[in-house]
């Protein structure tokens, strides 16, 4: 049996969803000549195997994470991004016109994923990230200079619920709050409640704390005609479009995403 072979074997017996597939990934970021490969190769690419068969998630292990059209660095620091959340970057650029100087703001940006895939793809325009964790923020940065918008990019590393958290206002927000009700967190898959960081996945007793928060605060910042844009859990867009009843933002549309389940819920001021 060949490293390969016994890569696969091994992910197959742990049900991984994709055993052939992480096993070549695994075996590109520790072999790329393979099949020719040194011991040293050899023993990164079982090392990496022994994480995932502990369910550490790929991506965490090899640290990127492919998004919507590029590759960003992810750590036990941030959100892993997922397909999902694409939903949220293509409606947003949808709204923003191509040679558009729009001012973008991206609350709990995270790895920057949402952040830095708007502004790859309108050149003109500027963006803010805010976020509470600085760690998180180390990992944005990076990924801002690594994908060449540092100079368009600025991070804050502040809570939305700080009074006078921001100055100014944006044409368009941004945001993939945690939306996890408390309770559920311990019925998460392991790659994720043991690897993703809390306080991106704990929206509290009912999972709605963040979007009650952005209520308050996004009609301050938002400018008039500015659209608001909010990824919601599975059967949460009702209840975050009543939250905003009484914001003064108007409802444009609820977004699927491939799966059927309303993911992107859209306003507008």
């Amino acid at each position: 049996m060949n490293l390969r072979e016994e890569l696969i074997a091994a992910l197959i017996a742990a049900k991984v969803s994709s055993p052939r597939l992480e096993a070549d990934i695994i075996l590109k970021h520790t072999a790329p000549d393979y099949p020719q490969i040194s011991l040293e190769e050899t023993a990164q690419a079982r090392n990496m195997l022994a994480r995932r068969l502990q369910n550490e998630p790929l991506d965490k292990i090899i640290g990127q994470r492919e998004f919507y059209k590029s590759v960003f660095k992810v750590n036990e620091n941030v959100l892993t991004p997922r397909p999902d959340t694409e939903i949220l970057v293509e409606s947003a650029l949808s709204l923003i016109p191509q040679t558009s100087r729009w001012q973008i703001l991206d609350l709990g940006t995270g790895s920057g994923c949402i952040l830095l895939s708007l502004l790859a793809e309108r050149p003109y325009c500027i963006g803010t990230g805010i976020d509470l964790s600085a760690k998180a923020l180390e990992v944005a940065t990076e990924n801002a200079e690594n994908l060449k918008l540092a100079h368009r990019t600025e991070f804050i590393n502040k809570s939305w619920t700080e009074e006078n958290f921001i100055k100014g206002q944006y044409d368009i927000i941004t945001s993939n709050p945690p939306y996890i009700p408390s309770q559920e967190i311990n019925t998460l898959e392991p790659e994720v409640k043991n690897y993703d960081p809390l306080t991106a996945l704990d929206g509290g007793a009912d999972g709605l704390n963040c979007y009650r928060e952005i209520a308050a605060i996004a009609p301050l910042i938002l400018k008039d005609n500015g659209y608001i844009l909010l990824e919601v859990g599975y059967n949460q867009a009702e209840d975050v479009m009543r939250i905003f009843a009484n914001s003064g933002l108007k409802p444009q549309k609820i977004v699927p995403d491939l799966a059927g389940i309303n993911r992107c819920v859209i306003l507008k001021k």
